[in-house]
């Protein structure tokens, strides 16, 4: 019976490309059911959608007015107000959803948004990988909520894919996400520590560019009415204990539920600092740009304080760097389901995040984070204690 638990020889290629292939039917089904709701439940999509319809009817300037977000939104039959609080050069991204009646542009943002970020990572994970990777239970949380966690991820894990064959492009990517800039968090240091001096000057070109193109085609005077929507962010970090924090995936909002502002950002900015070193330290410590990527990207889960469990599609390149490893050199005692566990946990903990009042996600990353650091500073050697995988996916038993 431990063997089964610690070699977990019967977790083959056919078992996980089955596995996946159910799991992803069962996510699709739950997506139409979501979708069907969605006139009764609102969706985080109205914010995007109501955006680009004040956008193309009355201008960038317009799109910040939170009056006019609530009355186009109210029209549309939404009974509660979801505020567009993302920055000018986003809009640059949802214009084109102006044109669109919300059914369907939830549909065409969802539909477009899951294909970049599919595409970005399937260059990397191919073949036996494919099933699993479109069954990833973080993307069902991007596609759920219509938000742009697809959009963001693509960028993050993007860019950590295209660092060994185009540092440029990996610095562009990073800075575009001047439209989510929270999520970047750790990037520049992770570059800096690597001494990435071409990614770094991608980044400032990323950056620049979008908000160059904000400013040509919206004007300065939207980037003059964009901190209308820090107000909104104001009121929702004031709120006491509530679902807010439980939607939440940070070690901030676990603490919030239960204790102080004041504490909760003090644990925050604790582990946030640890963890940044732990990113420096690594990337000095290993070249292998894959894999320090892959735990800058662990850490990005848990160091930022404000960060859904939408956003979290970019995990995939962590969880499926620890999957290519072991299968590459071998597994640990255990260490096959532990990942099958990361794989799953995005999903796992929201799902429990409100019968438990408490989302233990961080939990999960930190786990990343460390499992990462240990397999990244022995590569190059077989993982003692090991079995070498003879078949795909998780390793094990023969197709």
């Amino acid at each position: 019976m431990q063997a089964f638990f610690a070699e977990a020889l019967w977790l083959n290629a056919a078992r996980v490309r089955a596995y996946a292939a159910m799991l992803a039917l069962a996510l699709l089904a739950m997506l139409v059911v979501n979708f069907l709701k969605v006139p009764q439940t609102g969706s985080d999509f109205q914010a995007f959608w109501s955006a680009a319809h004040i956008l193309a009817d009355r201008g960038p300037v317009a799109v910040f007015d939170l009056d006019l977000q609530e009355q186009v939104q109210a029209e549309a039959g939404f009974g509660e107000m979801i505020a567009y609080v993302n920055p000018p050069p986003f809009l640059l991204t949802i214009f084109w959803l102006g044109v669109l009646p919300f059914g369907a542009a939830w549909i065409a943002w969802t539909g477009a948004t899951f294909a970049v970020w599919f595409g970005a990572m399937h260059r990397a994970y191919r073949g036996d990988l494919t099933l699993p990777l479109l069954a990833f239970p973080a993307s069902y949380l991007a596609a759920a909520h219509a938000q742009n966690g697809f959009l963001t991820g693509a960028l993050l894990a993007g860019a950590v894919l295209a660092l060994r064959r185009s540092p440029w492009l990996c610095g562009i990517l990073l800075g575009m996400l001047i439209i989510k800039p929270h999520l970047a968090l750790l990037a520049p240091f992770w570059l800096l520590a690597r001494g990435e001096w071409k990614a770094i000057a991608g980044g400032v070109i990323g950056a620049a560019g979008m908000i160059a193109l904000s400013l040509v085609f919206y004007g300065p005077q939207s980037w003059l009415a964009y901190p209308q929507a820090f107000e909104v962010s104001r009121q929702l970090m004031a709120q006491g204990p509530g679902l807010f924090w439980l939607r939440m995936t940070t070690p901030y909002a676990m603490l919030r539920y239960w204790a102080t502002p004041e504490a909760a950002m003090v644990v925050q900015g604790a582990i946030t600092l640890a963890l940044l070193a732990i990113t420096m330290i690594f990337a000095r410590r290993t070249r292998d740009g894959q894999a320090s990527g892959a735990l800058m990207l662990a850490a990005t889960a848990v160091a930022s304080p404000y960060l859904f469990s939408y956003d979290l599609p970019f995990l995939a390149v962590p969880v499926f760097w620890l999957i290519m490893d072991g299968r590459a050199r071998g597994w640990r005692p255990y260490e096959k389901l532990l990942v099958a566990g990361l794989y799953l946990s995005p999903l796992a903990t929201r799902a429990a995040a409100l019968p438990l009042e408490i989302n233990l996600m961080p939990l999960p990353a930190l786990a990343m984070v460390a499992l990462i650091w240990n397999r990244g500073l022995t590569q190059g050697a077989q993982v003692p204690g090991d079995w070498r995988p003879k078949s795909l996916a998780f390793g094990g038993l023969p197709a």
